[in-house]
């Protein structure tokens, strides 16, 4: 009797466990079954379009157009005729076996790409005769149209997903698209939409019947979004013509919202070389170029010695720590002495003197005395120079120098802007304001990326704060409400500093060093900078042609746009840098240029540095830099 009650209950038991699974899979996980991996299912993807891409006045940046990929799932090819194959397919027989062990090893019951974007004519006439193929069928995919040839650091490129990256993703499969680079990488969740999945029965001749379950999983695509960037396409495309036969960066922000207006890097190339079939090869010349890098966004990645520019914020620091007022004058001498060994002397091309020199003459005629003065004071404020130059560090991060800005962009540079231990590290805590004076004129160990110049003379522009820089204005038309870019960062410097600091800046166009690239009716403010610049190759110091940069913003009143302009091996900032700015500010603003400004924009659009590039040694350097003018 037991042992029936044992074998009953044992039956029992079993079959509820068959029910319960039965139910589990039928019932509960019914909504997740994916039938791809049923040997008499055929899966076809429904490609969305992928988002559009516009400027700041709905200029079409980014469009899409078709393309034809040989899709193939190795589980279901039958032996074929090869040669006749690879005839159609325009490719040898080695070619063919490699692609199709590759497609194996990624997976052999998943659809990979065999051989990507077809010609529309090769397409069509494959499209005929692929039924003899089993396994093998034609995917439309959607690639990327640069209708402007323009902005491609910005925009950045759309890439195959390697094996790697198909594996480790619930969304992608290898040989699909995704974004690579610039915006369509960082939006790459808003831009891509979301494919849509039908599922095909196939009998036992390999041949499709219908629909599978009668399209209970099938799903629909979803397109992607459309963004709108804050970038003005036209500014843009000034900027790099202006660049032409130069290398360097120009950052252009809207002060009042932190909007990118122009984000330039030079050289640089056609968006459109990495699109189609045609990318495999161009991807090689342009990322291999490791002279004139022009896929390295010099804009956000290249760190530069800032140069005079700086001296603004060794003026703004000093004011805050009340070691100089607008009336403190220091007299020059044709430069600064910091020490008393020979050579511990910094040259000045203020060409004042003898003379006191106050604080705005001290920064429209950019003397290197004053400022070198002025950083020794704050250094040595409290008899503690780690102490002081903390503070210092402090009052600069605030501007967002010496970190990463939080941009919407993938790309970044922290530059550098050192601290008491800095240094305590380095000279053995053994220093003072004069061993550390090039920090007071932009050199020495300063460093920074132009949007971080650029955002820095925003902040002076709006007396005080700043917006975090950012590329993207709207997401299908619904403007950006991200508190990371909508609320003001406030730094460390007290609003009434910086209105004899901007009045200075005024004079630098009105007088200074800037004077020769004035635009009639458009008062700038700016800075002009010059900085030095050396290698060392072999353990030998080498002096090149020096860096062309300048700061501005415009008007002087009501802000509407702040730049910083990098000219590499440029020579002093008034005389390519400046005019470069002047012609960027009056384009903006008036939407025009001048026939005032003809001639000095035909100058700089006709102006090549290029002998100047390829007379500099050829290998691996470390660039160190000082002095400035």
């Amino acid at each position: 009797m037991q042992k029936s009650f044992l074998l009953y209950f044992l039956i029992t038991l079993v079959g509820l466990i068959f029910i319960g699974r039965l139910y589990q899979l039928q019932i509960i996980r019914s909504d997740s079954y994916d039938p791809i991996r049923n040997s008499a299912v055929k899966v076809e993807y429904d490609y969305p379009e992928r988002g559009y891409i516009y400027d700041r006045n709905g200029k079409l940046l980014v469009a899409n157009q078709l393309s034809y990929d040989v899709m193939v799932q190795p589980n279901k090819v039958k032996p074929l005729d090869t040669l006749e194959f690879c005839k159609l397919l325009k490719i040898d027989k080695i070619d063919f076996n490699k692609r199709l062990v590759r497609a194996e090893n990624y997976a052999s019951y998943l659809p990979s790409v065999f051989l990507k974007q077809l010609a529309k004519k090769d397409f069509a006439f494959l499209q005929e005769k692929l039924h003899k193929y089993s396994g093998f069928y034609i995917q439309k995919r959607i690639i990327r149209d640069y209708p402007i040839k323009a902005a491609a650091n910005v925009l950045g490129y759309i890439g195959e997903v390697n094996e790697e990256r198909a594996r480790k993703s619930d969304y992608y499969e290898q040989g699909e698209l995704e974004g690579k680079d610039g915006v369509e990488k960082q939006y790459e969740n808003i831009l891509r939409g979301k494919k849509g999945k039908k599922y095909l029965k196939r009998n036992n001749l390999n041949k499709v019947t219908g629909s599978y379950k009668e399209g209970t999983f099938d799903t629909l695509p979803k397109n992607g979004k459309d963004l709108t960037l804050t970038l003005d396409i036209d500014l843009q495309l000034y900027a790099q013509q202006l660049m032409k036969g130069k290398r360097g960066g120009i950052v252009a922000i809207e002060p009042s919202t932190g909007e990118i207006l122009a984000l330039v890097t030079a050289p640089s190339y056609d968006p459109n070389m990495l699109v189609g079939r045609k990318r495999s090869k161009n991807s090689v010349l342009l990322f291999n170029d490791t002279i004139s890098k022009p896929s390295y966004d010099r804009g956000l990645l290249a760190a530069y010695a800032p140069g005079s520019p700086f001296k603004m914020m060794n003026a703004l620091i000093g004011l805050q720590e009340n070691v100089i007022t607008q009336q403190t004058s220091f007299k020059c001498y044709g430069g600064f002495r910091y020490g008393k060994r020979a050579g511990a002397f910094m040259k000045c091309h203020c060409n004042i003197y003898g003379s006191p020199i106050q604080l705005k003459t001290a920064i429209s005629r950019s003397c290197n005395s004053y400022f070198s003065n002025t950083y020794k004071k704050i250094i040595e404020k409290n008899k503690n120079p780690p102490e002081g130059l903390d503070t210092w560090h402090d009052h600069v991060a605030s501007f967002g120098l010496g970190d990463f800005l939080g941009y919407d962009l993938p790309a970044g540079q922290r530059g550098l802007i050192p601290d008491g231990d800095y240094y305590n590290k380095r000279l053995n805590y053994r220093w003072n304001g004069s061993s550390t004076i090039s920090n007071a004129i932009g050199q020495g160990e300063v460093l920074t990326t132009p949007i971080q110049l650029a955002n820095f003379t925003a902040a002076i522009a709006n007396k005080g704060y700043f917006y975090t820089p950012h590329i993207v204005k709207s997401i299908n038309q619904n403007p950006i409400k991200d508190s990371a870019y909508t609320s003001k960062k406030q730094t460390t410097i007290d609003k009434e500093h910086f209105t004899p600091v901007i009045e200075a800046m005024y004079e630098v166009f009105k007088t200074g060093t800037g004077r020769w690239s004035q635009v009639k009716g458009i008062e700038i403010c700016g800075k002009t900078g010059t900085a030095e610049n050396f290698i060392v190759v072999d353990g030998f110091k080498e002096q090149l042609a020096d860096h062309s940069i300048l700061v501005a913003f415009a008007p002087k009143d009501n802000p509407k746009i702040a730049l910083a302009v990098f000219v590499e091996n440029g020579g002093y900032g008034s005389t390519i840098a400046a005019p470069i700015t002047s012609l960027l500010v009056e384009k903006y603003i008036n939407g025009v240029i001048s026939k005032r400004s003809k001639y000095r924009e035909l100058s700089m659009l006709n102006l090549s540095l290029q002998d100047i590039y390829d007379k500099q040694i050829q290998k691996p350097v470390e660039e160190i830099a000082s002095g400035t003018k």
